[in-house]
């Protein structure tokens, strides 16, 4: 079938609308948030409105022999959904609809289009809380969550986006539609299906429709902020927490650099002081007594570790500010250029050793990097910052990108926590997982995609 061919074939049948081959539109959908990965041109982009839309997508392509780089709505910080030369790009945008929320059994049924705050403000109507909150929560997709496996600030006691999955409805390379999971809380009947396609990154099928379980909405939080003079002073309340077994619902960290570009942005004092090296905050929804003597527990860690700077406080308002400093990070940065952020997980009791790290390379390559991270479960993401119209820059902040890949390795860590492989990091899954962790990968792909239809070239390549 020839392109012209395929194109037509796709028009019929999902009509002229939800077919999209202007150049000046389609480049809008071939990258994602990742300046590092590359992209291509594709030749078209297609926007069924429901999984039959979607089955035909795969059909006709799988014809053609015209690859499918499935993708949400772009917020991916690993080019996991960027385009490749005369791909089609499915956008699963408008399959958008909140099926079911079954607030008898806690759970909902949600297809991959709605967006996650759309999602967790309906829920909470019902007194109910969907916990994956990734920092982009306010417009990335159900869909993309699913597929890198997202995480977020609240990792630390409620896991990331496959804790939350009971089942998926996916359609396959053939056009056929896989139902895998259960409604039950308890299931161990066959293979785990649903857990393999989330954080596929879509190179085994394409979700379109995900059955997840719901919490009771969780107590008003009260927030702690602690701020540290030194990095390893940080680091050890954070393992002492871990050590006593702590659990808030939010523990994160800032180093200096994050610090003062949050303060600079703001225009505010957090009251760290000038001296300030690390800050560490945190939340507990327990509610009540209950979080009060939590906190309790975790101030008295962080002055027995050094802390110069504990408060903690029950109001809203106070906390939404407090928090508020860790979530402009990113923005803030953009005021000294533009950002490369980085995404490893390392044992929590080597979290000061990568920040430490993460400062070496940037006296180093001669850029800023500034680290924060989720403290909790170790996923700590440094951000450089380069001129935006300097390739030298750019070339070092490629250098550093990759440094602190090998520092997060050798501390015992994982080169992706939330974000995902994608297309930039492949050599760096192959050296995590070894040359048999990679044939696996090869032979699960092979059974489920055997033509290379979904992402080729995403995560891992077909050969050596």
């Amino acid at each position: 079938m020839s392109n012209d061919a395929l194109l037509q074939r796709l028009r019929d049948d999902l009509g002229p609308a939800a077919v999209l081959t202007d150049a000046d539109v389609t480049d809008a959908y071939a990258r994602d948030m990742m300046p590092l990965a590359p992209s291509g041109k594709p030749l078209a982009v297609v926007l069924p409105a429901d999984t039959a839309g979607v089955q035909a997508t795969v059909r006709a392509c799988a014809e053609a022999r015209v690859p499918i780089v499935p993708r949400g709505a772009g917020s991916g910080l690993s080019g996991a959904a960027n385009a490749i030369d005369g791909c089609v790009v499915l956008s699963l945008t408008k399959l958008n609809e909140i099926v079911e929320v079954d607030a008898g059994n806690r759970l909902a049924v949600v297809q991959p289009g709605v967006v996650n705050l759309d999602f967790r403000s309906a829920v909470e109507k019902h007194g109910l809380f969907y916990p994956p909150d990734p920092s982009s929560y306010d417009w990335c997709t159900i869909g993309g969550n699913l597929s890198t496996n997202a995480g977020g600030l609240c990792c630390v006691k409620y896991g990331v986006t496959t804790d939350s999955v009971l089942g998926l409805e996916v359609v396959l390379a053939d056009g056929s539609l896989l139902k895998t999971g259960r409604r039950t809380v308890k299931g161990v009947a066959g293979y785990d299906l649903t857990k393999l396609f989330i954080g596929s990154e879509g190179t085994l099928g394409v979700i379109t429709q995900a059955t997840v379980s719901l919490r009771p909405l969780p107590q008003a939080p009260a927030t702690f902020v602690a701020g540290f003079n030194t990095t390893e002073a940080a680091g050890e309340a954070v393992a002492r927490a871990v050590r006593e077994g702590l659990v808030p619902s939010l523990l994160e960290i800032m180093d200096a650099a994050s610090i003062k570009a949050s303060e600079t942005y703001l225009n505010t004092d957090l009251g760290a002081g000038s001296d300030c090296q690390a800050l560490l905050l945190g939340q507990s929804d327990a509610g009540g007594e209950a979080a009060r003597r939590e906190l309790a527990l975790l101030e008295q860690i962080c002055t027995d570790c050094g802390a110069d700077l504990v408060y903690a406080t029950d109001d809203l308002e106070e906390g939404k500010m407090l928090l508020q400093a860790r979530r402009v990070v990113l923005t803030a940065l953009e005021t000294y250029g533009v950002w490369l952020t980085d995404d490893v997980s390392v044992p929590r009791t080597r979290i000061a050793e990568l920040i430490r790290g993460c400062e070496r390379i940037s006296e180093k390559v001669g850029l800023k990097i500034a680290v924060v991270g989720h403290a909790g479960d170790g996923n700590m993401h440094p951000t450089i910052v380069y001129a935006p119209d300097s390739e030298d820059e750019f070339a070092r902040a490629q250098q550093a990108f990759d440094e602190i890949l090998e520092v997060g390795l050798s501390l015992g860590g994982t080169v992706t926590g939330e974000h995902g492989v994608g297309k930039i990091k492949r050599e760096w899954l192959a050296r995590e997982i070894g040359p048999v962790g990679i044939r696996v990968h090869r032979q699960i792909k092979q059974a489920l995609d055997p033509e290379n239809l979904f992402n080729p070239g995403s995560m891992f390549s077909m050969t050596d």
